[in-house]
């Protein structure tokens, strides 16, 4: 009899290797490795096991429970057609097994038939509640990944004469809802910009966001001085606080930069709201930490009214205003040593805004080794300089040696 059912157990490892796998192509496994791989075989192996185990142990010890994970363990992870063939496969090696030892008209072996074959039935609607779960959530991510694009269209690459680059990094490869924000406008006055950073993700964020990039882009055309954006924007916020009964549903405050670069001037004004401070890069590769003479609160903080003052800076030919969110300032390597972006970048020198970001972005995740935990937001606008061409070259920045998390 013991013979007998190691040759059923045989002839089923065969089967199910023909059932679970199919083609090659079917397994998936040129792009799988390491625990993607384990994962993808370990229905099969179960079932495989439970041959194994059913031919060598002996009669008053069963391997219905490894038959019974085979399909459950399948639903989530496999397609359909995987997960039915994987069911059909538990379910034939318990009937092979069964009708191997002769025992297939028994009332303990047709019970355990009919839970395997239950647990089959229930993993093919397991597998159906997770495809359409998973569905809606790639729909949500569309969703999610178009608003953004909207509220956050990348800019011209020149504008007003000045040379612009945005990017809008993610934390996660797939995750496109955040509170980052930045926005350049062409006005009367001159070429403004605001980079600001919601407290919060998600949806709220967003709305947040629209909220001030709308504002920013109606103000930046009507006032006539940077302070006066800034206090415009303040409005908007606490006008849809009121509306949403409370800052809250605005996700609180909003820390920002605002930045004037006005036309036929060298000059270049900046507000700080409660923000990372920018950088302006000069053709010679200094660089100016642009910190606010007086401090401020963040954008929607209702604690009083708080006077504005824009500081003034020279921004000469060749130059680079940089600001960024804190999501690059306080990213940190495997030691918790912070990114400082003055460091790195001092007496580096670009051909423009676009190498600069590239460069600086390539850094940032040798910094960190690609273990990002905030979005970030990076905008960069340059005055050309005197018969300056423009340039497309990638200019690296690594190497050094002596930034922080070197090496």
């Amino acid at each position: 009899m013991g013979e007998e059912r190691r040759r059923g157990a045989g002839r089923g490892v065969d089967a199910v290797g023909r059932a679970v796998f199919g083609s090659p192509d079917d397994t998936g496994t040129s792009g799988s490795r390491g625990s993607r791989r384990f994962v993808r075989m370990l229905p099969a192996l179960l079932i495989v096991g439970g041959l194994l185990f059913d031919s060598l142990a002996p009669t008053n010890f069963t391997a219905v429970p490894l038959f019974v994970a085979a399909p459950l363990i399948a639903a989530p992870f496999f397609s359909l057609s995987r997960t039915v063939r994987t069911g059909i496969a538990s379910v034939l090696s318990v009937i092979a097994m069964r009708l191997s030892d002769g025992t297939s008209t028994r009332v303990v072996p047709v019970i355990e038939m009919l839970t395997v074959l239950t647990t089959a039935v229930l993993a093919v609607f397991i597998n159906g509640v997770v495809r359409r779960g998973n569905e809606q959530l790639a729909s949500a991510r569309v969703i999610a990944e178009t608003a953004m694009r909207a509220v956050l269209p990348t800019p011209a690459e020149r504008i007003g004469g000045l040379q612009v680059a945005a990017r809008y990094e993610a934390a996660q490869a797939d995750e496109f809802v955040g509170g980052d924000l930045y926005a350049v406008a062409d006005t009367p006055y001159g070429v403004r910009v605001v980079v600001g950073d919601v407290r919060g993700k998600g949806l709220g964020a967003v709305e947040a966001v629209a909220v001030i990039i709308g504002s920013f882009r109606e103000a930046a055309e009507q006032e006539r001085s940077l302070e006066g954006v800034a206090q415009r924007l303040e409005r908007a916020l606490a006008r849809e606080g009121t509306r949403r009964y409370g800052l809250d549903a605005m996700e609180g405050f909003i820390t920002a930069v605002l930045a004037e670069i006005p036309p036929g001037a060298t000059s270049l004004r900046v507000v700080n709201r409660g923000h990372p401070e920018p950088i302006l890069l000069h053709a010679d590769g200094a660089l100016e930490v642009l910190a606010p003479s007086v401090p401020a609160l963040p954008l929607g903080m209702d604690l009083g009214a708080w006077p504005d003052r824009a500081d003034v800076w020279e921004m000469p030919p060749g130059a680079t205003l940089l600001a960024f969110t804190d999501g690059l300032s306080e990213a940190r390597n495997a030691d918790g040593v912070f990114y400082d972006p003055a460091a790195r970048l001092r007496g580096r020198i670009f051909p423009g805004p676009e190498e600069l970001l590239s460069a600086l972005t390539d850094d940032v995740r040798l910094h960190t080794g690609g273990r990002a935990t905030d979005d970030m937001a990076l905008l960069a606008v340059g005055r050309p300089a005197e018969g300056q061409p423009v340039r497309r070259t990638t200019v690296p920045i690594v190497g050094r040696g002596d930034g922080p998390g070197e090496g």
